[in-house]
Formats: C-alpha cells, structure tokens, sequence
C-alpha cells in the first residue's frame, strides 16, 4: 500500500537532475553551468568533456544523468534533447581557522554547492534554431555538401581566367 508519489512539477517533455554537495563555490561553478545553458545536449557534452575547469567532470555526470532520467523515466528522445536550465545553488558552508602571526586566528571558509539541470525535448525546426544560436549564427551540418553540378569554386575560375 506505500505512500502516494508526488506529483510530477517538470512539464512532461523535461527532465531534470541535481549534484549536491559539490566542493566549489557557487561563483567557480556558475561559469561551469553557462557553458552549457541553451546549448544541445551532445554539444553541451563534448564542451564539458574538453573544459579545463576542475569541477566540468562533475557538472558532466550531472547532465548526463539527467539525459538518462529523460530517456528512461520520460521516454524522451536523446538526439532532441536541450539543455534548458542549468542553476546553481548554495550548499553548506565549512568553517575553519587558519592560524595567523602574533597569536591571532583567521576563518577560512569551505563553501559547497549544487547545480540543477533540466533538459527539454525539443521538435526539429527549434533543435535548428539551438544549434544556430550556439555555434554563433553558423549551423553545421554533418555531411559536407558538394557545389552543384557544373559550378567551380571562385579559386577554380580565376585560374582558368589566366
């Protein structure tokens, strides 16, 4: 008989998962986590993977298990995934003491955080639209294309012209 289980907050194309307890503070991983904000999730990925901050392997863990909440909890497809938010928060704060000259003592701070991320399935024509804010304004296919038939690239045309 249990207990009833909460009603869902997230509308049904979205996912979400929270890191907690993460040791940085939440200015260092705010920079991580707008990395990330509005890009799609394999871009967002590969930009965590080759990030040199500490704290990127971690925030990458975070979103990938909120890519695997999408897939097996909502039935969400990977390839239209976004990621929509990416926020952080405060965590608990340590406090310790750092012996100084002449007998005094200064506090050094420990703080912790954690960093909530939603990924939102999203249609073909707005996945467009994400990948071309993303990269700039440029979208990049994946396929090189080919110039039509019977056109020479400019380079091609200026020798023949000598």
């Amino acid at each position: 008989m249990g207990k009833k289980s909460r009603e869902r907050v997230l509308p049904d194309n979205e996912a979400k998962a929270v890191a907690r307890n993460l040791r940085v503070s939440p200015q260092k991983l705010d920079l991580v986590a707008s990395l990330v904000r509005g890009k799609p999730v394999e871009q967002a990925l590969a930009d965590l993977e080759f990030s040199r901050k500490r704290i990127s392997g971690d925030v990458r863990k975070c979103l990938m298990s909120a890519v695997a909440n999408a897939e097996n909890n909502h039935q969400l497809s990977i390839d239209q995934l976004v990621v929509a938010e990416a926020y952080v928060g405060k965590n608990l704060v340590m406090k310790r003491f750092h012996a100084r000259g002449r007998g005094r003592s200064s506090m050094v701070m420990k703080p912790f955080s954690q960093i909530t991320v939603v990924v939102r399935e999203v249609d073909e024509d707005e996945l467009v639209n994400v990948r071309k804010r993303a990269n700039g304004g440029k979208v990049r296919s994946k396929t090189k294309t080919a110039p039509p038939a019977g056109t020479q690239p400019p380079a091609a045309e200026a020798k023949e012209a000598e």
